[in-house]
């Protein structure tokens, strides 16, 4: 060590330098809103357990608001994946369920637009891929078995898979779900409300 050099010591902050602070600012971020939901949320408090300084996730994110919009953008972009690998309408609407349940973060903050830049690129393009694999979905459907227009259908099936998803990551459906695997139960659903799908 150089005289120059400031004496480590095991209480002094770990100063983050492993490269991709854009990343482990959102996995933190991340963290905090599955624990305590975003109104929990603070640049400051992210830089602290990044161990850097406090105007470091400004560099990226600019502000509280852009660093949220990144993760509602995150999120639409791992939703159209997930949605895009469905085998039809009902499995669409599982796999919609297991990526609230697998990132229940991302999925707090993606539909809540007081808390974006609803402008952001990044977050109309995610939105619009996500929109797109529900509409395939939907359209392999024939119209008939719905009764209603495609556009209706879909805000239905959306609609099913979105509640369904959010009363089970508030605990609404504890009782209900019991110890069954919440997807199959939301097949049942479906199944059920939507019989030729």
């Amino acid at each position: 060590m150089s005289p120059t050099e400031p004496k480590k010591t095991d209480d002094a902050p770990r100063r983050y330098h492993h490269g991709d602070l854009r990343r482990a600012i959102l996995t933190a971020a991340l963290d905090v809103i599955a624990a305590d939901g975003p109104s929990a949320l603070s640049l400051r408090d992210l830089a602290r357990r990044a161990g850097v300084s406090h105007a470091a996730p400004a560099h990226h994110f600019k502000d509280r608001s852009g660093l949220l919009t990144a993760i509602a953008a995150e999120g639409f972009g791992l939703l159209a994946a997930t949605l895009n690998q469905a085998a039809d309408l009902k499995d669409a609407g599982v796999r919609y369920v297991r990526f609230a349940r697998e990132h229940p973060a991302h999925f707090q903050v993606m539909f809540r637009p007081e808390l974006l830049r609803g402008d952001d690129l990044e977050l109309t393009t995610g939105r619009a891929l996500a929109a797109e694999a529900l509409r395939e979905a939907v359209s392999a459907v024939r119209a008939e078995d719905f009764g209603v227009d495609a556009r209706l259908a879909g805000v239905a099936a959306w609609s099913l898979a979105h509640g369904f998803a959010t009363l089970l990551l508030g605990h609404n459906l504890d009782g209900a779900v019991g110890d069954r695997d919440p997807e199959e139960v939301f097949r049942t659903l479906a199944t059920t409300l939507f019989r030729s799908v």
